[in-house]
């Protein structure tokens, strides 16, 4: 899937273009009055963010009262001929249904579920335009900034904690049925609420790749399509994908299984090769059906690897249309913390603007050296990074600066034809889906505070030198995050 780049800066964001099939909306005025499908009203704020579809706004429902920065909710708005809104949201109204969220928490006794709830949708007309646009939750910053200002890497115990809220996520969205397909730390997103940042809640979102595989009761047969290989993030897809196979539950564990992976050890085996999908796809299989080399390839001898191993395993033995063991999953994770000491399975040990609390105390091998690293130098380069949340000054830490790089429903008729990563298996029905009758594309980007070292030169030396021009410090107004259905909370120039 390619990356939807932002380009924001203070309270309005800047011009780009949007993709060729789509158009991108004019910008809306500060106050601007937005009524939705239930006649409920909300009054527009500052751009925060700009998406390739449209342009993300800060929101009130008090709309005789100015939005103010800390406000708990944004609104996504398209010109009512783009696509991408439409479809999110025929799924949140699907799926995200608030009491259809309550009745599944309250079930299960969770404190929360890490699925954003729909609160509205509308059209929207001004100069002779129709616009779409969706309200939305508010967030706070994603996981990829928190994991890139631990040095990328996170303790055990996050990562167990996370896969855990994870794993409730996606169950959720499969006795739903639906897949998510793009599990990724950029698609995770804080809490956020009243000004103030929930660093013991992850919200997956993004839901752009969002499919159904359930189709008049039958769940999809296994079919690859080479026309649609590789679909999602390349280093985190599963092998379904890779083939152009339609995403299944078993998809979405293995790629939620690549993303611990990669917390823990800082990177997997292949994102070396990322332009080469056929060899990244390649070395997945060969890694799958051998999980002990692929655990030796990331981690130093002597670790304990036995978590990550057990649920890899796990989810490799899944067949195509099979209705995945989530409580066997969940204890194999919770396995994991109570070994790590840590009772409260709800605490995800994450510090907004450091390292996690628990930082891990072994250090990945050579052959997954840390992107942070400089070639020619002896040790990594240290930057300064601003991660804040708008209710705070920005609070700058030294951290390794690592390289980018590239229900009730029918019982299942499992198909006949169908295939895992190393064999078949045959499927259980879903459990039955509570029905309720008839977000975000997030500005992405790291706010870097460079620092130059070293003595002053001459006078002369510094005029040979002014062609040489540093980047501006960028001003973190509020929090960051990435492109996706949710939005973050900082504006960055």
């Amino acid at each position: 899937m390619p990356k939807r780049k932002t380009d924001s800066g203070g309270p309005v964001a800047k011009k780009s273009r949007a993709p060729k099939t789509h158009v991108l909306p004019e910008k809306f005025p500060n106050g601007e009055i937005l009524k939705d499908l239930t006649k409920r009203e909300w009054r527009l704020g500052d751009v925060i963010g700009q998406g390739g579809f449209g342009l993300i706004y800060l929101a009130s429902d008090q709309t005789e009262t100015k939005v103010t920065p800390d406000a708990n909710y944004v609104v996504k708005i398209e010109p009512a001929t783009n696509g991408p809104l439409f479809c999110e949201i025929h799924f949140y109204q699907r799926v995200a249904k608030p009491e259809l969220i309550t009745a599944w928490r309250e079930n299960r006794g969770l404190k929360y579920l890490g699925v954003p709830a729909f609160i509205g949708c509308g059209q929207h007309i001004r100069n002779g335009t129709t616009y779409r646009f969706m309200v939305m939750q508010r967030f706070s910053t994603d996981l990829q900034k928190l994991f890139e200002g631990a040095g990328k890497r996170f303790s055990k115990a996050t990562v167990y904690a996370l896969g855990l809220r994870l794993l409730d996520a996606l169950e959720y969205l499969h006795e739903h049925e639906y897949i998510h397909a793009d599990v990724k730390a950029s698609n995770c997103l804080l809490g956020y609420k009243n000004g103030k940042t929930d660093t013991d809640q992850v919200y997956l979102v993004d839901y752009g790749l969002a499919c159904k595989y359930i189709i008049d009761g039958n769940h999809k047969e296994y079919k690859e399509d080479p026309k649609k290989a590789h679909d999602g993030t390349v280093e985190f897809t599963s092998i379904d994908a890779h083939k152009g196979v339609a995403p299944s539950r078993r998809g979405d564990l293995e790629i939620l299984g690549y993303c611990m992976l990669q917390w823990l050890c800082s990177r997997l085996p292949w994102e070396t090769d990322l332009t080469n999908k056929d060899k990244v796809a390649s070395q997945k299989e060969k890694f799958m059906k051998n999980i002990p080399s692929l655990i030796k390839a990331c981690f130093p001898a002597g670790d304990d690897t036995s978590v990550i191993s057990s649920y890899l395993t796990t989810v490799q033995k899944l067949g195509y249309s099979q209705n995945p063991d989530y409580e066997k999953l969940r204890s194999i994770l919770q396995g994991g913390l109570t070994k790590q000491g840590q009772k409260d399975v709800w605490k995800l040990q994450l510090e907004y603007g450091g390292k996690s609390k628990q930082q891990a105390s072994s250090t990945p091998k050579k052959a997954a050296k840390r992107r942070s690293e400089s070639p020619g130098k002896k040790g990594p380069v240290s930057k300064k990074i601003a991660v804040v949340s708008s209710s705070s000054t920005p609070k700058l830490l030294n951290a390794k600066s690592p390289k980018r790089t590239a229900s009730s429903t029918k019982k299942l008729k499992p198909s006949a034809s169908e295939g895992t990563p190393s064999g078949s298996g045959r499927g259980k029905s879903p459990r039955p889906v509570i029905r309720a009758p008839g977000i975000l594309a997030s500005p992405r980007r790291n706010a870097h505070l460079g620092k130059v070292n070293g003595e002053a030169e001459p006078a002369k030396a510094l005029v040979r030198k002014t062609a040489v021009r540093r980047r501006a410090k960028p001003k973190a107004l509020m929090s960051d995050s990435s492109v996706q259905t949710s939005p973050g909370l900082v504006q960055n120039k």
